[in-house]
């Protein structure tokens, strides 16, 4: 149900594929992505892209050959935890709710979200399902709304 994995074109005009570090110029990373087939809480399925991104060094990232388009093995899954991924800088990985800018939380605790790339075929994603539904409800009030009801004809979609 899901797509391969590609390589990400960076830089649209040299149709180049890797990106270097702002930090750094010897280290940098290339995005991967991928389309997958996802079923919502509601039981509505849409498709969505990940995204994954393989560090490395410049000489190390230009040795692997990466190229635009390239279709890779294996998968991107997702890892949820409320311990942060980066200590240095935890907001870095916060699961944000969409478009509200409000961080998902279970009890109260910030959720963390990072995207992997694996070769391995059977990696599943780790999910905390968060809690603070209200909260995200009330953000949403007023906007217009992209759900699909039970009413919608989807012969016009």
């Amino acid at each position: 149900m899901n797509s391969r994995v590609k390589v990400a074109v960076a830089d649209a005009t040299t149709g180049s594929v890797i990106v270097k570090s702002e930090n750094n110029a010897d280290y940098g990373y290339v995005r991967l992505e991928q389309t997958r087939l996802v079923i919502e809480d509601s039981g509505f399925m849409k498709s969505k892209v990940v995204s994954a991104l393989v560090h490395g060094t410049i000489s190390e990232l230009q040795k692997a050959g990466f190229y635009a388009g390239q279709e890779l093995p294996g998968g991107i899954y997702v890892k949820e935890s409320l311990e942060p991924f980066n200590k240095v800088n935890p907001e870095r990985d916060l699961k944000i709710a969409g478009s509200t800018g409000i961080v998902c939380t279970l009890n109260g605790q910030p959720i963390f979200r990072k995207t992997y790339y694996t070769m391995a075929a059977n990696a599943q994603d780790v999910i905390v399902k968060h809690d603070n539904v209200d909260q995200i409800r009330a953000a949403y009030d007023g906007q217009p709304s992209t759900a699909i009801n039970a009413n919608t004809n989807f012969d016009n979609i």
